[in-house]
């Protein structure tokens, strides 16, 4: 005993040391050590794509792309540094110096992860922006184009209309969203009836993987390829570009906004829209904007439904389709526009009729000065006339909830639930997106809408999908199950957020991250984790 007793004491005394030295790392040794092995990774630009707290540019390179105002106060965790990725070795040498010193990265394109994932963190992080790597190469004889992770959806549209008036790409309405966040989510917009999501015209990819190695679609194997297509690309690594198939569209499309509030008779046509609006012709396509406004008399406030439309045609074959299955909406010829295609995506944005095209490719100069939250439900019945009533009741006494009806139908309900992670199809008649927004700061005024947010959510259960209760991975929400993401391994916990979004494709998902990062690098609250760490 005695003898043995010498070396249990030493070998406890220096893993104290050991773990006491260890503990008392700190970020700025961390980064230290981050920076210098970044130098001897990536290009000599390197030098020109690094943003630190010490940098009096730091702010606002970190705001530029925070599109949710309640993450870009003094009290949200900042990142140890910030890499504007300018080469793609700038991106394989931030995995590879982050995963060797132990730090989290986060990556972010545009910065529109409605839960702050893509660029906010508790743990020790840098965060990769591929807002530089923007790059959009159209190619029209093949009916292509070779989209960088860091375009916006309106530099996306504005390229293929500069070589096209008949070309499209199904994807936001949003023309800032960025291409890297947004096509891994599944990606929706106004053609999605016509041509599916974003993720359904994807042909290839180029991402870096957790060792550092550039892969395509070839070379990374069709199982990691299906997985970043609506499966979240940033849990098996950093996408660098994409390859996408155009979609052909008329030379002048034609839209509409058509607006009804209760007193007008809104309840009779709302409904009469979740009857119809997933069985009309798929190249028309009607969304349903519910939102507390001012009523007739001072002070009083009434809830407004705007029917905003897109029809791939000229008026008159339009107005005789919804003549004939939409009478209630009462729509006439003097409400529509025929416009260009490309047009016709700032038209959806609210920019002002004659707006030039070149304003897709504005992006903001400044954070936004609202905070919000957003959820999202699946509908697959039609909600009874006096259950809209009461929703609207709830919408007008809290006065900040909004929600925005997409119709499916269409191309979406030909489309496998498996071809894609992305599985909410056939079935369902629209899909609800919930925004709640505030312009107060301090943390009393975020409790109090957040609440709102969850208690009209939890008024909606009756009415929307449930066992489960599924939700779009794009309108990312927290409350339906997080893990922690100093680890984000436990695999029950990704199951209540998995199973909503992907339904059965989650243990598919599991499988693929298993394979190709099992030590579970690539990780965020929501990331879907490998099974054994």
């Amino acid at each position: 005993m005695d003898a043995i007793t010498p070396f249990w004491f030493l070998f406890s005394t220096l893993t104290f040391v050991f773990l006491f030295v260890l503990g008392a790392t700190s970020d700025s040794s961390s980064l230290e050590n981050f920076m210098h092995c970044l130098s001897n990774h990536s290009s000599p630009e390197i030098s020109n794509a690094i943003y630190t707290p010490n940098i009096s540019s730091f702010l606002s390179i970190l705001y530029m792309h925070t599109h949710n105002h309640r993450f870009s106060t003094s009290t949200i965790p900042k990142p140890l540094a910030i890499v504007t990725a300018l080469t793609e070795s700038h991106v394989q040498g931030s995995v590879i110096c982050a995963k060797n010193n132990g730090l989290q990265i986060r990556i972010r394109s545009g910065g529109h992860d409605t839960e702050g994932l893509s660029y906010v963190s508790d743990v020790p992080f840098i965060l990769l922006d591929m807002f530089p790597f923007g790059s959009v190469d159209v190619d029209i004889e093949n009916g292509t184009a070779l989209v960088q992770a860091g375009a916006t959806i309106g530099h996306v549209y504005y390229d293929i209309a500069n070589k096209s008036n008949v070309h499209a790409f199904p994807a936001s309405v949003c023309p800032t969203v960025g291409a890297g966040g947004h096509f891994s989510g599944g990606g929706y917009g106004n053609l999605m009836r016509k041509y599916g999501l974003s993720v359904d015209n994807i042909i290839d990819a180029k991402l870096v993987d957790v060792n550092g190695n550039i892969l395509d679609r070839k070379s990374m194997g069709e199982d990691l390829f299906w997985a970043i297509r609506g499966g979240g690309g940033a849990s098996f690594g950093v996408i660098l570009s994409w390859k996408i198939n155009l979609v052909p569209v008329t030379p002048k499309v034609t839209v509409f906004k058509l607006r009804k509030t209760v007193e007008e008779g809104a309840i009779n046509v709302v409904y009469k829209w979740q009857l119809i609006s997933s069985e009309l012709h798929e190249d028309l396509f009607i969304r349903a904007i519910h939102e507390v406004v001012d009523g007739n008399q001072k002070g009083e406030k009434t809830v407004q439904v705007t029917f905003i439309g897109q029809f791939l045609g000229p008026i008159d074959k339009m107005l005789g389709l919804l003549n004939k299955s939409f009478p209630e909406l009462g729509l006439m010829q003097s409400d529509c526009i025929e416009m260009p295609w490309i047009n016709s995506t700032l038209y959806w944005s609210n920019y002002p009729i004659g707006t030039p095209i070149e304003a897709l490719l504005d992006v903001p100069k400044k954070p936004l000065s609202d905070s919000f939250k957003t959820m999202s439900d699946y509908v697959k019945k039609p909600i009874p006339k006096t259950a809209l009533k009461s929703m609207w009741d709830f919408m007008i006494k809290s006065g900040s909830v909004k929600m925005e009806w997409n119709p499916y139908g269409g191309k979406m309900q030909q489309i496998s639930p498996s071809a894609t992670p992305f599985p909410h199809r056939a079935g369902n008649l629209f899909l609800i997106e919930y925004l709640t927004s505030w312009g107060e700061d301090g943390v009393e005024a975020a409790t109090c809408f957040l609440n709102i947010s969850r208690s009209f959510f939890e008024f909606m259960t009756p009415y929307v999908s449930e066992s489960p209760r599924e939700a779009f991975l794009n309108y990312r929400n927290l409350d339906i199950g997080a893990n922690h993401p100093s680890n984000a391994t436990n695999l029950d916990i990704a199951r209540s957020y998995g199973a909503k979004y992907f339904l059965g494709n989650f243990e598919r998902l599991v499988s693929v991250k298993s394979r190709v990062d099992p030590k579970n690098f690539f990780r965020h609250e929501q990331s879907i984790p490998p099974l054994s760490h």
